[in-house]
């Protein structure tokens, strides 16, 4: 096999506010993995909170190289990943690109959609739900006009400005919230307080209320919480889940944080024998890690893989939904096609 890769900027439609600040751009960098004429694509997207670069996952992908060009057989692919996880310490989405390209690459030897050699049912996909930033709030009202075809509405909160936020959209849609903090409420009592209020709003699940190491403000929240509360930045790995269990009610999975879709289905497996709930998310990314990610969609309880939409320069065609359904295709691996002059 041969690995090649190219960097790229995304460009957010809106500029997008967090806990975390405002940001307009996310760096990715587009994988390649060539064998016998075919090629699998993966992708690496780096938030800052990741700590990875443009550089660093350069550093690491030309480490891994020597590595895939040794593999004769793309199928060895569990002892390919194993040691390019030994590599380095951390690094998780340089890692996650590999895999997908390489399960990319899989699926197109085999001809078939990655879907089914996971064995899934891909007419049991979830509805993804589609993102809301803080913002105006006739622009809120706006983005909610522009989303009216998505069935579930994803807000962000930060503390700042969240009853406000809520009562704007809860006077144009009575659509189920997810809420998603970011670590973004101070404490655990502003927290109860601000769950307690969104109660009886037709909210699913608040995601990452606390700062993601604040265990023991968690566990009590958890034990308070009228509603389920679901980890994001508290869980990045499959050996994180034990320690999470005790303080959440569900977790969200993202290849770039697990490394990609292998340890990800194995996380999936996990969650079910500890009793977790499952959603599969994203990171601001191309239609390429988007439709990695949905492959695995029809194992979860929830979908947020909107991610593509909000950029305004996808590279690539990928999975479609159907009024905020994930529908997933026959095309072989992945399903993607790189867009013509990217």
């Amino acid at each position: 096999m041969k690995l090649s890769f190219t960097n790229h900027t995304l460009y957010f439609k809106r500029p997008f506010k967090i806990a975390h600040g405002t940001r307009s751009s996310t760096a990715i960098v587009i994988v390649q993995l060539e064998h016998d004429g075919k090629i699998g694509y993966g992708e690496a997207s780096m938030p800052p909170y990741l700590g990875e670069s443009h550089e660093s996952v350069a550093t690491f992908l030309k480490s891994a190289s020597p590595l895939i060009e040794q593999c004769k057989n793309p199928f060895e692919w569990e002892a390919i990943l194993s040691e390019i996880d030994l590599l380095a310490p951390n690094n998780t989405s340089a890692k996650a690109s590999i895999d997908i390209a390489l399960h990319d690459l899989m699926g197109k030897i085999k001809n078939k959609p990655c879907w089914q050699m996971f064995q899934a049912d891909k007419n049991t996909t979830p509805y993804t739900a589609y993102t809301l930033g803080i913002d105006e709030q006739e622009i809120i009202k706006q983005k909610i006009v522009d989303g009216d075809e998505f069935k579930i509405l994803k807000v962000k909160l930060n503390g700042e400005n969240d009853k406000a936020i809520i009562n704007t959209i809860r006077s144009v849609s009575n659509k189920p919230i997810a809420i998603d903090v970011n670590q973004g409420w101070k404490n655990k009592e502003e927290a109860l307080e601000m769950i307690q209020w969104l109660a009886d709003k037709n909210v699913l699940f608040v995601e990452q209320p606390l700062a993601k190491n604040n265990w023991d403000d968690a566990h009590w929240l958890f034990e308070k919480s009228p509603l389920p509360l679901f980890a994001d930045e508290s869980i990045q790995r499959y050996t994180d889940i034990d320690k999470v269990k005790a303080c959440f009610h569900g977790i969200n999975i993202k290849l770039m944080k697990c490394t990609g879709m292998h340890e990800a289905f194995k996380m999936i497996q996990k969650a079910r024998e500890v009793n977790l709930k499952v959603l599969i998310g994203c990171m601001s990314e191309t239609s390429c890690a988007i439709s990695a990610a949905a492959q695995l969609s029809p194992f979860a309880d929830y979908a947020d893989l909107d991610g593509a939409l909000l950029i305004k320069n996808n590279l690539f065609e990928g999975i479609t939904f159907a009024d905020g359904k994930i529908v997933l295709s026959d095309m072989s691996g992945i399903g993607v096609t790189p867009k013509e002059n990217n």
